[in-house]
């Protein structure tokens, strides 16, 4: 990239950066870009592999320079997620380490009036403000012991940013206990309500089902390889949505009632999710955040052994919002008999600040600049 320099007639330039495990640090990153362009701010995106594909689609004329992500291997089995994520712990070390030197050197030759990062542990410096994004306030695992220490460090890189995201509300969360820990780090938190590319519109139902898979590898797949085959036996009217923005070929029609993407634009996502009566989808949080901004019926299949997924899932059917189901011997005539009996609860009007936190952290950067003298 060229080089940025400050100035008096120069706008401020915030680098956003978007953890890659999965797409939705990604796509919960696209309003806070959309805000921050709004201001005038000029944005750089650091990004790789699909994080890059995702969000060069929503913004073709956003900068985005290359920052390798923590490519993390997943199990097979969810007896083995956990125990392969520990073994990956030296990698993942090694990725903090590497994106910390990495915005060091990249800040000695650019000028950036501060940084956000969405879930990245090592985008922080003493040099300008920081801001860590995360729902994620309370870590689970199955080992408690482990939890404590995860917990721990956790914290211990939240401390080390200028104030911290929360995409959630600060009273009756949609995340629960996830985001509402009862010792909260050292580091200001700043509840911003949920976060979603996606806009509610008024649409008629045409569709039985929307799939929107998503997540790791292999699991992705797996799950796919359960529920595509059912659905087109199913004969229902369904769009099913791969998570594969890399992939060159865009579509797949098998017959009059099934048509398969491997990634839409959001334009389209939205349309098609909203033509909807019932979504399935992974319980990961940004797709919890969409549904909850559309107003959505979904069933929720969490990843195995992904414990904040399977908690979530459990949060938010005893809450009545959507159905909770599990990958392992899934039955897509069982669910949506299932759905048909469920009491679905509206969460309400979903209500954010973000365009005001947003607001809050330009103006303090242009007060900066004027201290500066630039």
């Amino acid at each position: 990239m060229s080089k940025i320099s400050a100035g008096a007639k120069n706008p401020l330039t915030i680098l956003i950066a978007p953890l890659d495990w999965g797409l939705g640090h990604a796509t919960r990153c696209v309003p806070v870009i959309h805000e921050l362009i709004k201001l005038g701010v000029t944005v750089i995106i650091a990004a790789e592999a699909a994080v890059k594909v995702v969000l060069k689609n929503e913004f073709p004329a956003v900068e985005i320079i290359p920052l390798k992500g923590y490519e993390i291997n997943y199990s097979k089995t969810k007896a083995g997620f956990f125990s392969k994520l520990i073994m990956q712990s030296p990698k993942i070390i090694k990725a903090i380490n590497y994106e910390h030197h990495w915005l060091t050197r990249f800040l000695k030759n650019n000028a950036i009036d501060a940084v956000i990062s969405d879930n990245r542990f090592g985008l922080w410096t003493k040099t300008v403000p920081c801001v860590y994004i995360t729902h994620q306030l309370n870590l689970h695992s199955p080992n408690f012991a482990l939890t404590i220490l995860g917990q721990k460090v956790h914290y211990s890189f939240i401390n080390r940013y200028t104030e911290c995201w929360v995409p959630d509300y600060e009273e009756n969360g949609i995340a629960g206990k996830l985001s509402h820990p009862i010792h909260p780090p050292k580091t200001p938190l700043k509840y911003i309500g949920p976060l979603s590319r996606l806009k509610k519109k008024k649409s008629k139902k045409e569709l039985d089902i929307f799939v929107a898979l998503s997540g790791p590898e292999p699991q992705r797949t797996i799950f796919e390889k359960i529920l595509a085959p059912q659905i087109k036996k199913s004969g229902l009217k369904s769009v099913f949505v791969r998570g594969l923005p890399s992939e060159i070929k865009t579509s797949y029609t098998d017959n009059d009632h099934f048509k398969m993407y491997n990634h839409l634009p959001s334009a389209q996502f939205n349309e098609m999710m909203q033509k909807a009566e019932m979504v399935i989808c992974r319980s990961g949080y940004s797709s919890v955040m969409d549904l909850i901004v559309l107003g959505q019926k979904a069933i929720l299949v969490p990843t195995p052994g992904q414990t904040e997924q399977e908690y979530l899932a459990a949060f938010l059917q005893d809450k009545k919002l959507f159905i909770a189901a599990s990958q392992q011997d899934f039955s897509l005539s069982v669910q949506l008999e299932k759905a048909k009996k469920f009491n679905f609860q509206s969460a309400g009007d979903p209500q954010t600040n973000l365009k005001q936190v947003v607001k809050n952290l330009v103006e303090r950067l242009r007060a900066n600049r004027k201290i500066k003298g630039n």
